[in-house]
């Protein structure tokens, strides 16, 4: 089995590479920089073409679009949220979760049971709408926009698509007072990943298994 997971040089990211090569699973983790077997700057078209000339011919058989970034967290209404930290957002939780599963798209197809799990958030679903973190939550909504109509579109392939809520996880990006771990969140998620099927494509579940509204 071969696995590719994109920001995985730390937090879930890291902890899924763990868990699968624990299970004696080919893993190809990515990052901008250092720290993981493949180079990925997700934002960066050049960079998906050369991954996908990298990986030519090699079946994958689940693709973990986990890389993403959380820019305007503690921005004020009055005066934060800059135009710029929209474009960085969008250009990592949107743009780039399509390009790599375009890019990686003829790899996927090569498998026997290919599978893209989208690791969204909660923050994504409409009917939780706190205020705040308006950049965010509107790139996570669009991420699981994103995989809800490329689960329709990739059905008819065999593909199947989830979107994913990790949990609150203690990591950089959850923050020390988070409610749970990196290695329950990672437990949680490859469960979620094993049994996704083309009968559950285009779900939106949390990591512990629970279907999350949208």
């Amino acid at each position: 089995m071969t696995i590719l997971i994109t920001g995985a040089s730390r937090g879930i990211g890291a902890g899924l590479a763990r868990h699968y090569r624990e299970e004696g699973a080919r893993v190809i983790g990515t990052s901008r920089g250092a720290g993981a077997e493949a180079r990925l700057d997700v934002t960066d078209p050049e960079s998906h073409r050369a991954l996908a000339a990298q990986l030519e011919g090699r079946a994958l058989d689940l693709l973990i679009c986990n890389a993403g970034v959380y820019l305007d967290k503690g921005e004020d209404l009055g005066t934060g949220f800059a135009a710029p930290l929209w474009a960085e957002t969008f250009a990592a939780n949107v743009t780039g979760v399509f390009l790599t599963i375009q890019a990686l798209l003829p790899n996927l197809r090569l498998a026997e049971t290919p599978k893209v799990a989208i690791i969204s958030s909660q923050m994504a679903s409409s009917t939780r709408a706190p205020g705040g973190s308006y950049i965010y939550r509107a790139s996570k909504a669009a991420a699981l926009n994103l995989g809800r109509n490329l689960a329709a579109d990739l059905r008819g392939e065999g593909i199947a698509v989830g979107i994913y809520h990790p949990g609150w996880v203690r990591t950089d990006m959850g923050g020390a007072g988070a409610d749970i771990s990196t290695e329950e969140a990672v437990t949680g998620l490859a469960a979620r990943f094993a049994a996704l099927d083309l009968a559950s494509t285009g779900c939106f579940e949390t990591w512990d298994g629970r279907a999350h509204p949208y």
